[in-house]
């Protein structure tokens, strides 16, 4: 008799043991393919895990599984191996991991196969149409030579939509004149069907890093390319991976926001000849699928994609690049909380092939690896072509009047930039129109009815939101204590700033961009299209616009507070501000004008701020190396986080106090436990958190402990009252 072992998408850590349906040949079974299952009151569907020939389950209550829904796995040997490696490291429940590795469509049980999609292709009356008939329809004309040089292929939607806007009609004339048909072609890959652009020429750093870069393809190796920002990256990268492909093999890069996207997949198009897949959050279910089809057949020679693409299948991987590695957005901070970044080195490792973690900020995880040897780290010190790093000055805004958080310093600055012809950055991490709305007679604040939060007010769509749940009502007319109207919006976000600038500078556009402005599907990539256009502007935003961005006319930054992460009590805060603020410095400068970078302070003599107005990140890092160093912490030592959450603060501590008891009973050298204590926002959406932190100076002794100890929480009565979870590798204590 033999036993399918199954992944079931559910909380419970542990696999589900089945039988294989009756009449089934068992020899078409494998590791990989997706079953339909009874599980208690409902059918779902899970993925074969192994086959064995025994079972705990006594053989009369074991069930059979309904139907076999793939006649080859879904999931080949590399992706199952790794989903079983990070279940087990993060310690998660391996249905719930495995849910990680399937888009959609494919977990909602619908055939692996790729939705086709309406292609254009020229006929043969068209290839021997001239296109300079059509002096009078010139987007006809376009087109017309477009799909000439296309040939059999054809074009897509995706392939017309990034060289044209409003090509139907143009398309629907040729269609009438038979010079063009359509077809149904295969899923979605973007290919680039106009004439590539030529490598640019590298200079000595990038030449060698190209160098040593090939040099590892072939097997494993990790390496930190450590370039400031400007000096070329993505340039090494491509020229990295045309070698790759020209091998025959596929490269998967991954970036941390969706807004790094268009623009990568178009440098990427206009140098490259192949297809390439795109992934993330932004695409609707069948896109997705399509492209990850096209992934794990080969068919996409390169693969771009936010934090879940980490997952998607290459037929024959080459090489791995995650951009900007030292970016938060790489760590999954809900359910299952993995670190694409550790898991992107663990895939590469186990396909035998070099990752490249780009970044001109490295984390102190990665450079701690260098020193260790586990990484090798390669240097671009200098920007690229003309561009020179731009400077840097710091503004003294104690005892200065400010404008809504703008200094006269700052301000003039700006008028300068713009008087120039030239854009300016302006950049505040806070969206909204004010962080706080209080009573000026009775004291009272707009606070969050469900999170120990204040509420934000966007004057826009007059509502107070909070950004930790998401609830909003209508901002208010009175107080509601005393009913008085003298309601104050007291500190300003991206909104309120806004508005002072349109009113400062009447004559130039203000853009703003942040997570409000962005929100409806293209309005990220017509802000970009507008900004590259170069007419003088202040560009103003939070840290969507810090990362990657290249804006060649951009030449004044302004951070308008730097000071935010000196004094807080995440001990990852100096080290996040230190790679905010070059990042956003960065974005100066970029083609041949000079940049320049004005930070307003409270704190003008900190030392920390004095190294980064040197461009010394190094010296910068080496003093928050030895900071952790002597306080025992990462990287130097390894967490874990035990959270968990109900309705009443009591119920949350009770079961942590209780874990720990439970681990007290099996106590062992350099292990720590913290806590446990609330969370330090208690209470969000409702619900009130507490958490116990773990601690160990080494990596796999804690792994051992936490497997052991995990299994004993999860049967412990109290676990059933709250919403717990373990984080392995915390990067957020809150």
């Amino acid at each position: 008799m033999l036993i399918l072992q199954i992944a079931i998408p559910t909380p419970l850590r542990r696999q589900f043991d089945y039988l294989v349906p009756r009449g089934f040949d068992s020899a078409n079974l494998q590791p990989g393919m997706r079953v339909k299952v009874p599980f208690g009151r409902r059918q779902t569907v899970g993925i074969i895990l192994a086959i064995v020939d025994y079972s705990d389950v006594p053989a009369n209550k074991l069930k059979p599984v309904q139907a076999i829904l793939d006649t080859s796995p879904v999931l080949p040997t590399d992706i199952l191996e790794l989903l079983l490696w990070a279940s087990r490291y993060y310690q998660h429940a391996i249905g719930e991991v495995m849910t990680h590795g399937l888009p959609a469509l494919l977990r909602q049980g619908e055939p692996a196969s790729g939705k086709g999609q309406t292609g254009w292709r020229i006929t043969s009356v068209g290839q021997d149409s001239d296109p300079s008939e059509l002096k009078r329809a010139a987007r006809q004309a376009a087109l017309l030579i477009q799909l000439q040089q296309a040939g059999s292929d054809g074009l897509d939607t995706a392939s017309l939509n990034l060289s044209h806007s409003h090509w139907r009609p143009s398309m629907n004339k040729l269609l009438e004149k038979g010079w063009v048909e359509k077809f149904e072609r295969s899923p979605l890959v973007q290919r680039n069907t106009q004439t590539l652009q030529s490598p640019l020429s590298l200079n000595e750093a990038q030449q060698n890093a190209v160098d040593q870069l090939r040099a590892n393809l072939g097997h494993f190796q990790s390496i930190l390319l450590n370039g400031v920002t400007g000096s070329g990256k993505t340039e090494v990268y491509l020229q990295l991976i045309q070698t790759v492909l020209d091998r025959q093999q596929q490269v998967m890069v991954l970036v941390p926001e969706i807004g790094l996207t268009p623009q990568l997949v178009q440098r990427f198009t206009q140098r490259l000849a192949c297809p390439i897949a795109v992934l993330h959050s932004g695409l609707n279910d069948t896109e997705r699928l399509n492209a990850w089809l096209a992934a794990s057949r080969g068919e996409a020679g390169v693969v771009i994609g936010t934090r879940s693409a980490l997952f998607t299948p290459l037929k024959n991987p080459g090489l791995f690049i995650l951009d900007e590695e030292h970016d938060l957005s790489f760590k999954q901070q809900d359910g299952f909380r993995y670190n694409a970044r550790d898991l992107a080195i663990v895939r590469a490792q186990k396909s035998q092939v070099p990752i490249v973690l780009g970044t001109a900020t490295p984390s102190l995880e990665s450079l701690h690896n260098v020193e260790r040897k586990r990484s090798l780290m390669l240097s671009l010190p200098q920007r690229a072509g003309e561009a020179n790093p731009p400077t840097f000055r710091l503004l003294d805004i104690r005892s200065q009047k400010l404008e809504h958080g703008l200094g006269q310093q700052l301000l003039t600055g700006v008028q300068t930039c713009l008087e120039r012809g030239q854009q300016a950055l302006l950049f505040l991490n806070r969206r909204g129109f004010a962080p706080v709305i209080m009573c000026h007679d009775c004291s009272w604040h707009a606070r969050c009815l469900r999170c120990d939060a204040h509420m934000t007010a966007h004057q826009g769509i007059n509502r107070l939101r909070c950004h930790h749940c998401g609830s909003e009502r209508p901002i208010p007319k009175t107080c509601p204590d005393c009913e008085s109207e003298n309601l104050s919006l007291v500190g300003a976000g991206t909104e309120r700033v806004e508005e002072v600038l349109q009113q400062r500078f009447p004559d130039y556009k203000v853009l703003r961009i942040d997570r409000d402005s962005t929100r409806r599907k293209g309005s990220m990539q017509a802000m970009l299209d507008e900004i590259h256009q170069g007419k003088p502007m202040i560009l103003l935003g939070t840290q969507m616009l810090a990362k990657g961005h290249h804006f060649p006319n951009v030449t004044l930054v302004g951070l308008l507070d730097a000071d935010y992460g000196l004094f807080s009590a995440d001990f990852r805060a100096t080290e996040r501000m230190g790679q905010l603020i070059l990042q956003v410095a960065g974005r100066s400068g970029r083609a041949e004008l000079p940049g320049e970078v004005l930070i307003q302070t409270h704190q003008p003599e900190n030392p920390l701020l004095h190294l980064l107005m040197r461009h010394d990140y190094p010296s910068f890092s080496k003093a928050l190396m030895e900071e952790r160093k002597e306080s025992e912490l990462p990287p130097f030592t390894h967490l874990a986080l035990l959270r968990a959450e109900a309705p009443a603060p009591q119920i949350a501590l009770q079961f942590l106090q209780e874990a720990k008891a439970l681990f007290d009973q099996t106590p062992m050298n350099d292990l720590f436990l913290f806590g446990p204590v609330p969370a330090p926002m208690e209470r969000r959406a409702g619900r009130y958190r507490a958490q116990l932190l773990i601690q160990h100076s080494h990596r796999h002794a804690l792994q051992q402990w936490l497997s052991v100890q995990i299994a004993k929480v999860e049967t412990m009565k109290s676990a059933r009252k709250v919403r717990w979870s373990i984080d392995v590798d915390p990067m957020e204590m809150y």
